[in-house]
């Protein structure tokens, strides 16, 4: 099988779900896996005839008639917000999403309460803020850390009692650190995940395998390498792996390590969401995103330069890919220059995982340097494929898949 694992080297925001949907209209493909992340993903996907969705928790493919999406052990499933994202499917022409959608049972849960005690905590931070989406993923990931046998998951939606004591369990923990929070009573939350678990297809973690074996596998990657868990740029990260880490891990124990393509997606702008290390940031750059609104949790989408010294750390911090997909190449034009360097620093080189303080001392640095801006380059593909010496297999001019161009087409199909 020509598995294919999806993964954006910036900080999110590049256009991984166009990337998925292009994939998924140009080949037969079985099932989207997600691997990381929550109901904090925005993958857009356009269609030719306008029809548009964010993608959050359903894989980005489903638009594609039968391809499926299976939401991995990695991923933090909010059952509400799934609900909500499948009424959009159906109202935007894709009434089965549900029907096509399977979930581990192991998955951390993400509730009401996560989401209260994450938008309490990152209120409290006031000028310091990192930046959350305030929807209580990493709240969760850090509630399952703390708590492994006790933290709420998806397999306890089946079983009532057990998802009582959880939830308020967890409840009573958050509340007695940050006070009275936001969110219902736990017994009016019950049926929500009641309805959600004789809804939708909760399985084992043994099921993947027999799907990778079934038909060729796109593995999604939410945010950016940029905002990994244990390489971002601390403290302005994600509660997240989001190298291929955890796709890896889920093909090795199929049996199947090593057939999956590395396909990395970037922008030919450099942007990010909300706070943190931006080095080529330029107000003076005529460009907007309306799907990527200032936000009370994120703040404003800021624009940069293509910062090639940050790309080729992501690469490096990730591994290493077989092909990029470049996207926004509409916007390229003699405003938008590319930084090789910066004024104090050549190179950067990810350390070991999760040496923070390394991490910390890192963004400390970044915040301090200034970017060395060359001009526009008249082959964008070429620059950036000979900046990080890795070809440039795929360029997207616009947001649906019809503007999509392979560079080398066997090789966006071909395993690595």
């Amino acid at each position: 099988m020509n598995h294919v694992m999806v993964v954006d080297l910036g900080y999110g925001d590049a256009g991984k779900g166009t990337v998925v949907d292009w994939l998924c209209a140009s080949r037969p493909v079985h099932t989207v896996v997600r691997f990381n992340g929550g109901a904090q993903a925005t993958h857009n996907v356009v269609l030719r005839d306008g029809r548009h969705h964010t993608f959050a928790q359903f894989g980005a493919g489903t638009f594609r008639p039968g391809v499926r999406t299976h939401l991995s052990r990695h991923v933090v499933v909010d059952p509400l917000a799934l609900a909500a994202e499948a009424d959009h499917l159906t109202a935007v022409g894709v009434p089965d999403a549900l029907d096509r959608l399977t979930v581990d049972g192991e998955a951390l849960l993400a509730t009401p309460y996560h989401r209260a005690a994450n938008r309490a905590r990152e209120t409290a931070r006031g000028a310091d803020r990192h930046g959350s989406c305030g929807l209580g993923v990493g709240e969760a990931v850090a509630y399952g850390l703390a708590h492994p046998d006790e933290a709420p998951r998806v397999a306890d939606c089946a079983h009532p009692a057990v998802l009582r004591r959880r939830l308020t369990a967890l409840r009573d923990r958050l509340t007695a650190e940050l006070g009275p929070l936001d969110a219902p009573p736990v017994e009016d939350c019950l049926p929500a995940y009641a309805a959600f678990a004789e809804r939708v297809a909760i399985v084992d973690r043994a099921y993947l395998a027999g799907v990778l074996r079934a038909g060729t596998c796109v593995f999604e990657g939410a945010q950016g390498v940029l905002l990994d868990e244990w390489h971002g740029f601390h403290p302005y990260t994600t509660w997240s792996t989001t190298t291929f880490a955890n796709a890896d891990a889920l093909l090795a124990e199929a049996g199947l390590a090593g057939t999956a393509q590395r396909l990395g997606v970037l922008r030919v702008t450099t942007t990010r969401h909300g706070p943190g290390p931006l080095v080529t940031e330029d107000p003076a750059l005529p460009f907007a995103d309306p799907r990527n609104a200032t936000n009370p949790w994120q703040g404003r989408f800021r624009f940069g330069h293509f910062d090639a010294v940050a790309h080729r750390y992501a690469l490096a911090a990730a591994g290493g890919v077989d092909g990029l997909a470049l996207t926004h190449l509409d916007l390229a034009g003699p405003a938008l220059r590319i930084c090789r360097r910066y004024d104090t620093v050549d190179r950067l080189t990810p350390g070991p995982a999760g040496d923070l303080d390394r991490q910390a001392a890192l963004t400390a640095r970044l915040l301090r340097a200034r970017p060395v801006l060359d001009e526009a380059p008249t082959d964008w593909p070429a620059a950036v494929a000979a900046e990080l010496g890795t070809p440039v297999l795929l360029t997207s001019h616009g947001p649906t898949a019809e503007d999509k161009v392979p560079a080398l087409a066997a090789a966006v199909s071909a395993p690595r």
